[in-house]
């Protein structure tokens, strides 16, 4: 019985110090434009999961209204991600013809047409 208390204890010591190890290292290493938007993806995506969780609670009588803005939080999480791909230096290999300024231009057009047609589609 105290092999597996120990194991669990153990188990509990290093996902503690990986996470530790992953903020310091964020901190540290992440420049302050990419840590803006991992804090707007964050936000996105909890807005995502409440609208769902309101959903999976409360029920979908404007499902239109659900739909859109569940779509609209989804749409917005993944042009934000692609985003920060595009923004990470450690990726500017992969885009060498596109500058931050453009892919961010890129985000707010993709961002504006999104929110067109999820504007459309709750009627």
């Amino acid at each position: 019985m105290s092999g597996a208390a120990g194991s669990s204890a153990g188990a509990a010591g290093s996902v503690g110090s990986v996470v530790r190890r992953f903020l310091v290292e964020y901190g540290s290493g992440t420049p302050s434009r990419l840590k803006v938007l991992d804090a707007y993806l964050l936000y996105v995506l909890l807005t995502g999961a409440l609208q769902f969780g309101y959903c999976l609670g409360v029920g979908t009588f404007p499902f239109n209204s659900f739909l859109s803005g569940f779509i609209s939080a989804v749409g917005s999480f993944i042009l934000g991600v692609c985003l920060r791909i595009q923004i990470n230096p450690q990726n500017k290999g992969e885009f060498q013809g596109i500058s931050p300024e453009r892919a961010f231009a890129d985000f707010l057009f993709a961002n504006t047409i999104l929110h067109l047609v999820v504007i459309n589609f709750v009627g």
